[in-house]
């Protein structure tokens, strides 16, 4: 079991940045890849951007150049640093990883980009 608890979102002017936390706990070992995924109302789920157990990341093409996505192993937690935000990046944001049998999820945190 791996568990994924989120921090960082909340209301931004665009143009702003934000930078989101998830910190894992649990059956870290297991854990191939941890990412972020975000999902505005009415849309589908979506990956922003991904890192692997061995650094390797990529990015949605709409948040290239915007987002960077980092990792400390010592404190077993992913951010996502968001800059120059958009109206079209408020959405949840929520926190993932990869495992073998499948995926973990965290509950989300709300990025709202509005002035």
């Amino acid at each position: 079991q791996v568990q994924l608890v989120e921090s960082g979102g909340g209301l931004v002017q665009p143009g702003g940045s934000l930078r989101l936390s998830c910190a894992a706990s649990g059956s870290i070992l297991s854990i191939n890849a941890m990412g972020w995924y975000r999902q505005a109302p009415g849309q589908e789920r979506e990956l922003v951007a991904l890192i692997t157990r061995g650094g390797s990341t990529d990015y949605a093409d709409s948040v290239k150049g915007r987002f960077t996505i980092s990792r400390d192993n010592a404190k077993n937690t992913v951010y996502l640093q968001m800059n120059s935000l958009k109206a079209e990046d408020t959405a949840v944001y929520y926190c993932n990883a990869r495992v073998v049998i499948g995926h973990y999820w965290g509950k989300g945190t709300l990025v709202t980009v509005s002035s």
